[in-house]
């Protein structure tokens, strides 16, 4: 038992950093998401936040944008070209996918400094990434309604994913502890 330990020791390590540091961030988010009344239609600042900078980027494509706050859930309406195109919900503010990307990160340990920036720099990315995802699916909603499971369930899920997987494989293959042993 104690070989079969030793030898799997690396991926037991990478295995309890990852579920640790996942708990760890998403005990934390929902801390903060239970100071929000989902019965009286609360909206968390970081999503509200979302949605107006997504019609920052809408607002390049049409002026007649903007966003209201949804009366019968919790969740920020937008409007594109005078239509109610979307709603922002929680789910919409890729903090899931940051703490995905953040687990692993940590899991692949790193210098310090290097592993901080790097979390930095790929929370930034996905942030903005998502806001283009959400700002090109309204276009896209308005312009092809036909194609809203395509584009919100195959094509902008799997842009967000790939690209968090390429930061994945450059963590990994550059940056991790794992890449200075292997170099």
């Amino acid at each position: 038992m104690k070989e079969l330990l030793l030898q799997y020791k690396p991926f037991l390590l990478f295995l309890g950093k990852f579920i640790a540091s996942y708990l760890i961030l998403t005990l934390i988010y929902q801390s903060y998401l239970n100071h929000y009344k989902v019965r009286d239609f609360d909206v968390d600042p970081f999503t509200q936040a979302v949605a107006e900078q997504s019609v920052t980027v809408l607002s390049w494509f049409d002026s007649d944008s903007y966003t209201m706050p949804h009366l019968k859930e919790p969740s920020v309406k937008i409007i594109y070209k005078g239509k109610y195109i979307s709603r922002i919900i929680e789910g919409c503010n890729a903090i899931s996918v940051m703490i995905l990307f953040i687990a692993f990160v940590i899991a692949f340990t790193g210098k310090f400094k290097n592993t901080m920036l790097f979390i930095l720099f790929g929370i930034i990315l996905i942030h903005l990434l998502n806001i283009c995802r959400i700002a090109l699916l309204c276009v896209g909603l308005y312009h092809l309604p036909q194609y809203e499971h395509l584009m919100h369930g195959v094509i902008f899920p799997l842009v967000i994913y790939g690209v968090v997987f390429l930061l994945w494989i450059i963590w990994v293959n550059k940056y991790s502890l794992y890449a200075e042993k292997t170099a």
